[in-house]
């Protein structure tokens, strides 16, 4: 992808997703963490709300327009620059107390906040259509994108052909990194089949190692799947549904708490007829 090549607009699925986030100020981006970009916008030293609503607003411009990244960057980058989020800067870290120096807005920052939201934005909605049409489309297949260089991971995944249920979606369904452009592609029973019959095509989620990656932000121990960068492990548009049923089952357990308990015999009245 090219930065002078207009986008082609994403669907109303991926902007519903970005507009359902909340905002929350973060100084280092690990303090924002992996399946909680799911429902929380922020920008690693946009402390100030004004500035991440800002950049929030011109996220959002940018996907519904289908902008590509110098027409992202011709907008956005004046108003960054107006409020003083631009260049490097002293900046006081909350959670050490210590003041350093610290980049703020830059060309290569804006080029990673464009390709981020907009890749995870295209993947959550690609996710929602895949629940929709996947019993007419059951299965899914891992393609690399058009990177000149491949992780060499992602390229031992390109031809996986799974069941859309199956839970290695839930940790691999791309991206899975920084910049990763792998995507994949949904197909039918029949399709799947004869790709099947070609031996071409891995049909068995692989084994691969989990490696330990403490966030020295939060301290939160995670296992993240070889191959996939500390922070990418999760499926953007499964994490909303999972959320939305764990809401749901809360709802109905405490239902059921209220009913089940017995109620109190209520002391009869007399009726003035006859007292």
């Amino acid at each position: 992808m090219t930065t002078d090549q207009p986008q082609v607009p994403v669907p109303k699925e991926a902007l519903d997703w970005l507009r359902a986030k909340g905002v929350k100020p973060g100084f280092d981006h690990r303090d924002v963490f992996q399946e909680e970009h799911a429902t929380i916008f922020t920008v690693a030293k946009a402390m100030k709300l004004d500035i991440l609503e800002a950049i929030r607003a011109a996220v959002d411009e940018m996907v519904l327009d289908g902008q590509d990244f110098n027409t992202f960057r011709r907008e956005l980058q004046p108003l960054l620059v107006k409020q003083g989020w631009w260049g490097k800067a002293d900046m006081l870290d909350p959670l050490t107390g210590q003041t350093r120096e610290v980049q703020l807005g830059s060309p290569r920052r804006l080029r990673v906040i464009y390709d981020t939201n907009l890749r995870t934005a295209n993947a959550a909605g690609q996710w929602d259509r895949i629940q929709r049409t996947k019993k007419t489309q059951p299965f899914l297949l891992y393609q690399l994108g058009p990177s000149r260089h491949h992780r060499a991971e992602h390229l031992g995944w390109a031809g996986i052909l799974l069941p859309a249920d199956d839970p290695f979606w839930q940790t691999h369904f791309p991206p899975n990194g920084w910049g990763c452009k792998c995507w994949v592609r949904q197909v039918s029973r029949r399709e799947a089949e004869r790709l099947q019959v070609s031996g071409k095509y891995i049909t068995e989620a692989p084994t691969g190692k989990l490696l330990e990656f403490i966030n020295q932000r939060t301290g939160q121990v995670l296992q993240v799947p070889e191959g996939i960068e500390p922070g990418w492990a999760y499926n953007p548009g499964a994490v909303p549904r999972l959320k939305q049923a764990e809401q749901l089952l809360e709802e109905k357990e405490k239902t059921s708490t209220v009913l089940a308990k017995p109620k109190r015999p209520q002391k009869s009245r007399r009726r003035d007829d006859q007292e």
